[in-house]
């Protein structure tokens, strides 16, 4: 089984601690965000694959990367680097850390290690089309070398995305829409431009009424990545989260609402006080 470490919360940026020890126990027991019964989760031994982490800030991560490195478990980074405005991302690295991050990463682990996201793409006052275009430009001058793929996605539009922007936008004074599919194929050609001249493929992330010619559907949770990184064969049935999502199975290990990166767009947070209170008492547990 390959663990995800986690589409829920920044495990890497909060939960390191907390990951060592349940590592070194060899399982953690996760709660059903769904409502059912807990499950167990085994970390390490026969049954465990490979891990997929999700993050915007591996630093604090390093010694748990030793960890898992040290078991031979092949493991990849998908990596969120967007560059956005503190009204909009209010507590996460800043961009230039960030890249210096994934270049460290790539360095020390290989290229196949770490995936750059570039979502969601978000569209803003304070981040409109150009905005985005001459952002991506820079981040992938920075990352050219290091990471072999973007993965783009447009905003989803959840209701707890809309409260969270509503509220951001009174109190940073911006404004926010959700274009027309039209109008999002046509930026994303121009990124695929943008992305190939840096030597790094664009895929999209779930969502096909996006992709245009050149730009494939993404597979975050990706066994030939794995399989790459680990020197042999991983296999996993296609089981997607969601609609037009292409990853491998794989059992997921966070919790909502515990991310205190305080994301105006974020469809894992409800509320950003909530969910630092969340954190430190899951991060104690």
């Amino acid at each position: 089984m390959i663990v995800s470490a986690s589409y829920r919360t920044d495990i890497p940026a909060f939960f390191s601690d907390w990951f060592r020890a349940r590592l070194a126990e060899g399982h953690c027991d996760v709660k059903n965000p769904y409502g059912g019964k807990p499950y167990r989760v085994a970390l390490r031994g026969d049954g465990v694959d490979g891990f997929v982490f999700w993050t915007r800030n591996a630093a604090p991560f390093a010694p748990a990367l030793d960890d898992v490195a040290a078991l031979d478990l092949p493991f990849c980074i998908q990596f969120t680097v967007t560059g956005y405005p503190r009204a909009l991302d209010a507590h996460t690295a800043g961009s230039g850390e960030a890249c210096r991050q994934i270049v460290a990463l790539a360095q020390k682990y290989g290229p196949r290690a770490v995936v750059w996201r570039y979502d969601p793409v978000v569209f803003t006052s304070l981040t409109p089309p150009d905005w985005h275009l001459e952002t991506l430009a820079r981040l992938a001058r920075n990352l050219a070398g290091a990471v072999n793929e973007c993965v783009i996605s447009f905003a989803h539009i959840y209701k707890k995305t809309r409260n969270r922007l509503d509220l951001a936008a009174k109190r940073h004074e911006f404004t926010w829409w959700d274009p027309d599919w039209a109008a999002k194929k046509e930026l994303l050609a121009r990124f695929y431009e943008i992305s190939s001249e840096n030597g790094i493929k664009l895929t999209v992330c779930s969502q096909e009424k996006a992709l245009i010619d050149g730009v494939a559907s993404a597979q975050c949770v990706d066994t030939a990545r794995l399989s790459d990184i680990a020197g042999h064969d991983i296999r996993a049935r296609t089981k997607g989260n969601r609609d037009g999502c292409l990853c491998a199975e794989s059992r997921d290990i966070g919790a909502y609402d515990t991310c205190a990166h305080g994301c105006a767009y974020c469809y894992a947070v409800s509320d950003h006080d909530k969910a630092v209170a969340n954190l430190r008492r899951q991060a104690d547990s």
